[in-house]
């Protein structure tokens, strides 16, 4: 609320900054600021070493011109929504769209009725000198703040997250690491390709890719090639035309709008600069579930009765394809040296107990947590649920 005071908000901002300076002189300070016109006006932007602004970054070319700094910060940036695994149709861009099921879109085009895309910040820190870089709202979904959610019972975890409440990708994730890391490979094909009952329906197909342009096949036919669109800009993709057509999207993302769904393989061939192709990656439209499959994100874990290991659970069709619908519950046994910690499966309305050997997986997967005791040796965790044969893992405790 001091935002949008006369002189306590930047009277009180001097007054914190200096203690953080004389606690630490090493670094400069800013804040988090959600009403970039008052700020501005009573300059309480101004007084901070770094004028830091949560969310509307249509307004930081009008805020650059009046402070003095010469620099600005997404304090608190994006918002965008998703549920991992949930995919809805038609793929359009949507503000506090509500579902029967409490979920959001995975296609990454829904956000608050404040917030934005991913995009919409990074083309103008991309593109001016003075946009210094973002605090994306959020790594993790959290506890608590179930936007748009918010009355809507079971809903109690919020959907803002790259990852999920299990530690585990979204589709956002490889959105995000295509574009911070250059120096890595992404290549990201989604949604899933199993669709009973949507054959022949419009089903888009995007990729998340580090690379320039890419391909898509499906069952060997090509559904043409898409490059990302570098003549778009923050100012000719504003009007509301653009937003509604994913213009600032096409800088980023590969998106083929009108493929159809028909079972079998999709496949992405991605080029670079040259024209070159240099990767490729498929996806398969899954069988029945037939297995669980665990992958430790470590096998050998200290024996100090506090290291993790952290499980990824799938439940998978006989040749290894995630089954994208699975909603198994999966119960849990751990012998040897070590306990069973907790457990995620990153769905917002779920109110099982992340403390309790079972739980659901949550299209498809889950998250569990094993953890050492204070002896040395071999654990065991092993996984089962109905009509699936059962996951063991074996983990090491030094």
């Amino acid at each position: 609320p001091d935002q949008w005071s006369g002189s306590r908000g930047p009277k009180l901002s001097r007054m914190l900054q200096d203690i953080c300076h004389r606690e630490d002189p090493t670094r400069p300070v800013t804040q988090g600021m959600d009403a970039p016109d008052a700020v501005v006006n009573n300059n309480m932007a101004a007084v901070m070493d770094v004028a830091g602004f949560n969310y509307r970054p249509h307004k930081y070319p009008e805020n650059y011109k009046k402070l003095p700094q010469q620099i600005i910060l997404g304090s608190e940036t994006a918002s965008t929504v998703s549920s991992r695994g949930v995919y809805k149709f038609p793929v359009v861009r949507q503000a506090m769209k509500k579902y029967d099921d409490h979920q959001s879109s995975s296609y990454d085009v829904e956000h608050c009725g404040w917030s934005n895309l991913p995009e919409d910040d990074w083309i103008w820190h991309e593109d001016n000198a003075w946009g210094i870089g973002e605090f994306v709202w959020t790594g993790f979904d959290y506890l608590g703040e179930p936007t748009p959610y918010y009355t809507d019972w079971p809903s109690h975890s919020s959907l803002f997250g790259i990852i999920d409440l299990a530690g585990l990708p979204k589709d956002r994730y490889y959105l995000y690491r295509s574009h911070w890391n250059k120096g890595e490979e992404t290549l990201h094909i989604f949604p899933h390709w199993t669709w009973p009952g949507r054959e022949g329906e419009v089903t888009p197909i995007f990729v998340y890719t580090n690379y320039p342009s890419a391909e898509v096949f499906i069952n060997g036919k090509s559904q043409g090639k898409r490059t990302k669109d570098l003549t778009v800009t923050a100012e000719n993709s504003a009007d509301s035309a653009s937003i509604a057509d994913f213009k600032r999207q096409k800088r980023y993302r590969l998106m083929w709008m009108d493929t159809k769904y028909e079972p079998g393989t999709v496949k992405v061939v991605a080029y670079n600069e040259k024209g070159e192709a240099v990767a490729e990656k498929e996806i398969h439209t899954a069988g029945k579930p037939d297995h669980i499959e665990l992958v430790a994100d470590r096998n050998e874990i200290k024996a100090d009765g506090k290291d993790l290991s952290f499980v990824t659970v799938r439940v998978v069709d006989k040749d290894g394809n995630l089954c994208p619908g699975a909603q198994h519950l999966i119960k849990y046994a751990v012998k040897g040296v070590g306990t069973y910690r907790a457990g995620a499966n990153g769905d917002p309305t779920s109110l099982e107990l992340f403390h309790v050997p079972q739980m659901k997986v949550f299209n498809g997967m889950m998250t569990a947590v094993v953890q050492s005791t204070g002896k040395p040796g071999e654990i065991t965790l092993t996984a089962t649920g109905k009509g699936l044969k059962s996951g063991r893992l074996v983990l090491i405790s030094k």
